[in-house]
């Protein structure tokens, strides 16, 4: 019997990407945060990347297993710290915790942006701008200023597109047979 595989990635890229997205055109100022970003984050953001991280570790990918897993429980988080408060559970963090949250999302992020050096210059931005993103806003919250939440929505968008981009690439490259969205691997010495 043979077993049928199929690509998580895109899944879990594609929730993240169009998530981020979303989210970021509300740091940039575009529009107010709502229940749109909310149901994204705990949905597709959330949930889609957690299902493709354990398709991840049913194919032996301890990187894919740990990235999706690991920003799907961070959308949840998100949507939780912002939801909580509202229904009078619990505090709102103060602007320093949440800086020292998003820091550490930083940190995680950038040490795992070492994992990419071997995969493709996709995937390599992907993680530099998002490791790039949590700084911004962890600055945004640290100093209490406006500007360095919408620099950071900016770059978020960014970062997003770029993470729907691989998504996509991936999805039609393999559907088409042949490279439409080009990923540039990186070459093997």
């Amino acid at each position: 019997m043979t077993e049928l595989k199929a690509n998580p990635a895109p899944l879990g890229l594609a929730g993240f990407g169009i998530t981020t997205v979303l989210l970021n055109l509300h740091n940039a100022g575009l529009f107010s945060l709502g229940s749109m970003i909310l149901a994204m984050g705990l949905a597709y953001g959330g949930l889609a990347q957690i299902i493709a991280g354990i398709m991840e570790f049913k194919k032996g990918n301890t990187f894919g297993l740990t990235a999706f897993t690991s920003y799907g429980l961070f959308w949840i988080s998100l949507v939780l710290l912002l939801a909580l408060p509202e229904m009078g559970i619990g505090k709102a963090p103060e602007a320093t915790a949440m800086a020292f949250y998003l820091a550490m999302w930083g940190l995680f992020t950038l040490l795992m942006f070492f994992g990419t050096l071997k995969t493709n210059i996709a995937l390599q931005f992907v993680f530099a701008s998002l490791a790039l993103l949590f700084f911004l806003l962890a600055t945004g919250e640290f100093t209490g200023n406006a500007f360095w939440t919408r620099i950071a929505g900016i770059e978020g968008i960014i970062c997003g597109l770029s993470a729907f981009y691989l998504a996509m690439a991936e999805v039609l490259n393999e559907a088409l047979g042949k490279t439409i969205l080009p990923i540039c691997p990186v070459k093997k010495k």
